[in-house]
């Protein structure tokens, strides 16, 4: 189980467990839910409403301990043209600058390992 400051829980097991999160699922979650949460907003402070707001994000193992590219597809419905343009600049901007999930991935951000 997982436990922030704010005493959010989140549990994680293995892929044979019901109820459970595994860590490659949280971690693709972890990037759709940092692009979701700043797209909206940033389309809605440049003056479009999103009618609809949803994603898939998917990611194949290309060896039995490494993902491969990580693929976020959106699922919206637009209230015009317009929209559609904002949208689709906010969303790429979002994902190559914003996202510190994402450009932590597409980086190679360092992981350290302290043992007692």
């Amino acid at each position: 189980m997982a436990t922030n400051a704010r005493g959010a829980r989140v549990e994680i097991g293995g892929g044979d467990q019901d109820g459970v999160f595994t860590p490659v699922e949280l971690l693709l979650a972890a990037v759709g839910g940092c692009s979701i949460v700043t797209v909206e907003p940033l389309t809605a402070k440049r003056g479009h409403r999103l009618l609809k707001l949803a994603m898939t994000v998917d990611a194949e193992k290309v060896e039995p301990n490494k993902l491969g590219p990580v693929t976020i597809t959106y699922d919206v419905e637009l209230p015009s043209e317009q929209a559609d343009e904002v949208f689709r600049a906010v969303a790429e901007r979002v994902e190559a600058k914003h996202c510190t999930v994402s450009r932590s991935l597409r980086e190679g951000t360092e992981v350290r390992l302290e043992l007692p």
